[in-house]
């Protein structure tokens, strides 16, 4: 079972948003898609540049180096030039606390 980590109360990043938090020696981005926030690894996969400086297409993070896609909900690669998906993490929302589980 994951560890919960709160990372930013819901009111920090409204619907369309997204911000990244260093949690664990990790950067972690949260996207509020919707009113549902999700959270992968903020490291592309096929250079380890960051992701969350890329535009949003849907649930899917351009990574703006080299234009490979992530679906945010699952860390799968939707585009080239990247083949490994990027750490997706677990998020709840417990009163108005952001949490992101992370494996023990």
């Amino acid at each position: 079972m994951p560890r919960f980590v709160t990372v930013a109360k819901t009111s920090e990043i409204g619907p369309g948003e997204r911000d990244v938090f260093g949690v664990d020696d990790l950067w972690i981005a949260v996207f509020n898609v919707g009113g549902t926030y999700y959270a992968i690894e903020d490291v592309c996969t096929h250079d380890d540049g960051p992701l969350a400086d890329g535009e949003l297409y849907g649930y899917e993070i351009e990574c703006p180096r080299h234009g490979a896609r992530f679906d945010i909900r699952n860390g799968k690669v939707t585009r080239l030039p990247a083949v490994v998906p990027v750490q997706w993490f677990e998020v709840r929302v417990e009163g108005d606390e952001i949490q992101i589980g992370l494996d023990e």
